[in-house]
């Protein structure tokens, strides 16, 4: 059997793409290496609870918001989506003082300039960009190119050196960042667009899910599976064939090749580049390119299971910062020193919640002595490190949730444990590392030299659940044509 459309990876970004391309009368088959569709939105089962392996929250998802018209089409606002605290969603933690992102730009605006009053109009400022960047993340999809000339600019500027530039007080520089252990905080590459989007979304409207990640990727399956569209686990694939210029089938590790048409790599972009063994069309010079491409830090995850009515849940993200270094805390082996609090939503209808993540950056210098082990045969000094980084992770979380002691359990993942789950190089929680100060060469794009093969994930332009998603977009709309992705999109 011939398909019109083969995914390389169920990712949420293969996924998005499979939704879309089967629900617009492509025949599409999805090719997973694990046991199970979702990638970083899988859920695991420990002890008869789930546990998220990446997701924590969303945002942008109320009518006319960014996010709203993308969801919609995908299926995805009818799943049971909780509004985080409107007047602190996210709280940051910086030494003693606590500082709370409320949701809508002129509640943010003004909870900050209360605490701020010397930098009210360089916050002013700040939140017009904020709401420019909202507004303008699709307008590269219009199909006149409205908006589009205005993305380059923030992608050439350093995150890092707007701050500092617009604002004089370093610690409302750190409260600004505190809430971005959702991407890497680097002075040396972070660029203004990514910095940009990784927070407008949230400020607009923040949610997470009454339930796992794994709600979002049962909804894009089955409406795959509905529309005709077939996924097939444990199916790595082990090459992808090109004849006369162009791909032809994957051959996959349990035996089988699979024709295609047209192709959609939802790995890493190296991966895909190795997975073509000979090419007329994929030249040296794009391979080396590609796989030069550096890649973001990777994160250590501590997963606890909570003492049965111990813990009231709180229904906000915590960032907990010993002290005001928000933006180098991660880059050497000192004692962990910030960390993200989030907490699973009660399922049982009561006021306390079962599970507590911590997040902390790790990078894979700390990792890089396993890093020819595989899971559950690293050693003795692979867990004494994880033992030790769980602790302090929680010691730092206890300054100000005292009730997070003597849990029973607790589970700790570590980049090498993404890198062996999801084949991510080097664990990477973002993909590859933007750069400012290199945009054409980091900032991707869907298309390959290769005329029938199409990249998406968050790789290209933007990570997250956002970011991928709006990938997604960008890659279908290589396929169906601008016109019809705007049409989508008007309708938020």
């Amino acid at each position: 059997m011939k398909y019109d459309v083969i995914i390389v990876g169920s990712g949420l970004g293969g996924l998005e793409c499979g939704y879309i391309l089967s629900r617009n009368g492509r025949h599409v088959l999805l090719l997973e290496q694990g046991g199970q569709p979702g990638g970083c939105l899988q859920a695991y089962q420990r002890c008869g609870q789930f546990f998220d392996t990446g997701f924590h929250y969303v945002g942008g998802l109320e009518s006319g918001q960014s996010l709203h018209a993308a969801f919609k089409y995908l299926g995805l606002l009818n799943l049971p989506w909780h509004r985080l605290d409107f007047d602190g969603f996210d709280r940051v933690a910086i030494g003693d003082r606590m500082f709370a992102f409320a949701q809508g730009y002129d509640a943010f605006y003004q909870r900050l300039s209360d605490d701020f009053p010397a930098e009210r109009v360089a916050l002013r400022r700040y939140v017009e960009l904020l709401k420019q960047s909202a507004a303008q993340q699709w307008a590269v999809l219009s199909p006149d190119g409205t908006g589009s000339d205005l993305l380059p600019e923030n992608m050439a500027i350093s995150a890092w050196e707007y701050l500092k530039e617009n604002f004089q007080d370093p610690l409302l520089i750190d409260v600004l960042s505190g809430t971005s252990l959702k991407m890497e905080l680097r002075k040396e590459s972070l660029p203004l667009f990514t910095f940009l989007h990784g927070n407008s979304s949230f400020i607009e409207s923040s949610w997470r899910l009454k339930g796992s990640g794994s709600l979002i990727v049962n909804t894009l399956a089955d409406g795959i599976r509905a529309t005709g569209g077939e996924i097939i686990c444990n199916a790595q694939v082990q090459e992808l064939v090109e004849k006369d210029g162009r791909l032809t089938y994957a051959v996959c590790s349990n035996g089988e090749r699979y024709e295609g048409s047209l192709f959609i790599s939802d790995i890493h972009p190296a991966q895909t580049c190795s997975l073509i063994k000979q090419s007329s069309r994929m030249k040296s010079l794009y391979r080396n390119r590609i796989v030069g491409l550096e890649n973001t830090f990777g994160m250590f995850t501590v997963s606890l299971c909570v003492p049965p009515r111990s813990l009231h849940y709180f229904n906000y993200n915590l960032y907990v910062y010993r002290e005001p270094d928000v933006w180098t805390f991660h880059q050497d082996n000192r004692p962990v020193s910030g960390v993200l609090v989030s907490c699973r939503i009660p399922e049982d209808g009561s006021e306390y919640t079962q599970q507590v993540d911590l997040l902390t950056p790790m990078t894979w210098e700390q990792c890089r002595t396993w890093d020819c082990t595989k899971v559950g045969r690293r050693g003795a000094s692979y867990r004494c490190l994880k033992e030790s980084m769980a602790e302090e992770c929680i010691t730092l979380a206890r300054q100000f949730l005292p009730e997070l002691k003597g849990q029973a359990l607790s589970y700790t993942s570590t980049p090498l444990t993404w890198r062996d789950y999801t084949l991510v190089p080097e664990g990477s929680a973002y993909g590859v590392r933007k750069d400012f100060r290199n945009p054409l060469q980091t900032f991707l794009s869907p298309r390959t030299p290769v005329p029938n093969l199409l990249l998406t994930g968050q790789n290209l332009l933007l990570h997250g659940v956002h970011g991928v998603t709006l990938t997604a977009f960008h890659t279908c709309a290589e396929v169906l044509g601008r016109e019809w992705v705007w049409k989508i999109l008007e309708n938020k």
